[in-house]
This record gives C-alpha cells, sequence and structure tokens, in this order.
C-alpha cells in the first residue's frame, strides 16, 4: 500500500505513561531518540495484538515520525485497522504499510474534519445517515463509542 499520511499532532499518545521517554518528544516527533522509537513501536505492536487484530509475523518501526508495518493481514480489513492504530497516534505523520493480504476487501479512508459525527460521514458516504454503524463497526475496536471522534482522526469506510 505505501505511505499514508495523517495528522501526527492527532490521536492517542502511547508513551505519555512513561514520563522518561516523554521528554525525548519534540513537536510529536521522537527526536531519532532509539529508546523512544523503539518503546512506541512495542507499545505499538502490544496495541494492535491486545486489539485482537490478526497478523502473522508483524513487525513494526518507528523511524522519527512515519511507522514502518510487515507482516501477513488475514483480511484487508484488518490491515487496514493496524495502519489506522499506528496511523492515529499522536507523533506519527506517516505509515509505510508494508503489509500483505490474504484475503481483500478494499474500503476507502476518510479524514474527520471538525463537525463530523458519524452519522453525518454516514450520510455522505451512504446516502443514508442510520447506517453509521457501519462505519462504526469497521473502525472497532479503535472507536470504542460512535460519539467519540476528533477532527485529524482517519476512520476506515467500508463498502456496503
Amino acid at each position: 500500500m505505501g505511505l499514508i499520511d495523517f495528522v501526527k499532532s492527532a490521536g492517542e499518545s502511547l508513551i505519555d505513561q512513561a514520563s522518561d521517554l516523554a521528554s525525548n518528544i519534540t513537536g510529536g516527533v521522537f527526536g531519532g531518540d532509539a529508546e523512544a522509537e523503539a518503546s512506541v513501536a512495542t507499545a505499538l505492536t502490544e496495541t494492535v495484538t491486545s486489539l485482537g487484530i490478526s497478523v502473522q509475523n508483524l513487525s513494526i518501526a518507528v523511524k522519527d515520525d512515519v511507522a514502518t508495518i510487515g507482516g501477513v493481514a488475514a483480511s484487508q480489513t484488518d490491515r487496514e485497522k493496524v495502519v489506522l492504530v499506528a496511523g492515529n497516534t499522536k507523533g506519527i505523520a506517516q505509515v509505510d504499510d508494508q503489509l500483505t493480504v490474504q484475503a481483500p476487501d478494499p474500503a476507502r479512508y476518510y479524514t474527520v474534519v471538525s463537525g463530523d459525527s458519524l452519522s453525518k460521514i454516514a450520510k455522505a458516504e451512504y446516502g443514508d445517515p442510520k447506517r453509521y454503524p457501519v462505519i462504526f463497526d469497521a473502525n472497532r475496536p479503535m472507536l470504542s463509542n460512535p460519539d467519540k471522534i476528533y477532527p485529524g482522526q482517519v476512520l476506515r469506510i467500508p463498502k456496503l
């Protein structure tokens, strides 16, 4: 899939909890600090695993503000979810998607803007605001609540 752009100042911070590493971040970039980059890569790998996303031989490396992901995803959905987990992490500006897929099922990506809601996005994408659960389900478990999306977040919009 190649490089996918994200808003590096948006998203969850995986190393805010580690105060010794948080000081290594400058403007959302890990400043070339190998320890901070390795910690973020480990945290991303643990997050993907804890979410139950199926990827064989998952490898994640972080260099500056780019996360490079490798392995074999069980489906296109799993591939896209891994990319979104990494890209929607504070400090990550690009994801270099090197994943391969066993069974493709393509979707599109949508970047949330101020004033968006899942129902508003569903109306624009599917013509029916009541289809928002399709978008919500496609982005679970990264989304825990359909009312909690934020500007700059990238969502997966599956085909109906």
